[in-house]
């Protein structure tokens, strides 16, 4: 049995998530807490499997009570949140980045049409989080660099039209420090996937656009690209391109369960861009995007593998390299200075390193 501590300040939300949790055989609720501060001295004493958390909380809100937790006796945590105002949703993502797994809303109320779909998704996304017995900050690692059996690959600067990013579980950190890190004069446009639960999409995009020097959009379809610009998949739709540059955003069915779906973007930079394109596949849980990496690769791309010791979850990224679909196979505080270099050519890299 899953054994979840719930953490929020609401009676009556805590109450709902017990209800929740309880009429699944699989888990249970091994205590509460109404606040971060309680949720940090119960921890001292207990070990539960997961830990749900709210984040607006009066004594200690959830980001600090995440960092606490994650530096002392770190277990899966998942973010349960009913507000998607800026601020709340800010500390969100930087509950992630102190290790927290993901982002959810607070599920609807018992009698509201969303009730079930929302139970559903609750209960789903714990007993998949429950799996992940070992939670990693990837700034705390260091990788091995290239896999030995491959030499580096570099394009001409300015031969890059694009740059294709996929990311889950453990994503919004990561691709935060790489967009952080990626030079102002950026000579392609940045195109990213990162799964995530409805209602955090624009936020997750405003959050990055407070440390990048590259403009974040969410796109609509027909939106037309430009260098050095970031666009994250919209809700519900997968995100590719067309020969024009313009971004196509489509509801057509889901692809590994998923829309919007790495796949079908990886798929499309191929499609389009071929040799001058990079993938670029990040921690996650599933495949989604590792075959479609392998046809990049094969298109004439240079693709790039998170690797696992600075994975949360090595699914997606490991399972590219098991298909032999990446050049490169490193840790992500090294993702930015290898795009960089390979965009805008060794020197340049070097340049911006020592700037920074």
């Amino acid at each position: 049995m899953i054994r979840v501590l719930v953490v929020d300040d609401s009676p009556v939300a805590r109450a709902l998530l017990i209800h929740l949790l309880d009429s699944d055989a699989a888990i249970g609720v091994m205590g509460t807490a109404g606040s971060g501060r309680e949720a940090v001295e119960f921890m001292a004493h207990n070990t539960p499997d997961l830990i749900t958390m709210d984040i607006h909380m009066l004594e200690m809100d959830g980001f600090e009570a995440t960092r606490i937790i994650m530096e002392t006796n770190p277990v899966p945590i998942v973010i349960v949140t009913g507000s998607a105002g800026m601020q709340d949703l800010e500390t969100s993502f930087r509950a992630i980045e102190a290790g927290a797994l993901t982002v959810l809303p607070k599920p609807q109320g018992i009698g509201h049409p969303g009730h079930e779909k929302d139970a559903r998704h609750l209960l789903a996304t714990i007993k998949l989080m429950s799996e992940i017995k070992v939670v990693r900050r990837w700034a705390r690692k260091t990788g091995r660099g290239l896999p030995p059996k491959e030499k580096a690959v570099t394009l001409p600067a300015a031969s890059v039209k694009v740059v294709a990013i996929g990311a889950s579980t453990g994503g919004p950190p990561v691709i935060e420090k790489i967009l952080a890190r990626l030079p102002a004069d950026f000579p392609a446009p940045v195109l990213i996937v990162q799964h995530m639960a409805k209602g955090f999409i624009r936020g997750f995009a405003e959050w990055l656009g407070q440390t990048s020097s590259l403009p974040v959009h969410v796109p609509v379809h027909g939106s037309m690209t430009r260098p050095g610009h970031v666009y994250i998949a919209p809700e519900d739709a997968h995100m590719g391109m067309d020969a024009t540059g313009r971004i196509s955003c489509t509801c057509s069915r889901p692809e590994n369960g998923l829309r919007p779906s790495v796949s079908h973007l990886f798929r499309s930079a191929a499609e389009v861009y071929g040799p001058h394109a990079v993938g670029v596949l990040l921690t996650g849980m599933g495949k989604d995007g590792s075959a479609e990496l392998r046809l990049m690769k094969e298109a004439g791309a240079v693709t790039i593998a998170q690797n696992e010791q600075s994975s949360v979850v090595y699914g997606m990224p490991g399972e590219a390299v098991r298909l032999d679909a990446a050049h490169y196979v490193i840790a992500a505080d090294r993702i930015a200075q290898v795009l960089t270099s390979i965009a805008m050519g060794k020197r340049a890299a070097e340049r911006h390193q020592v700037s920074r």
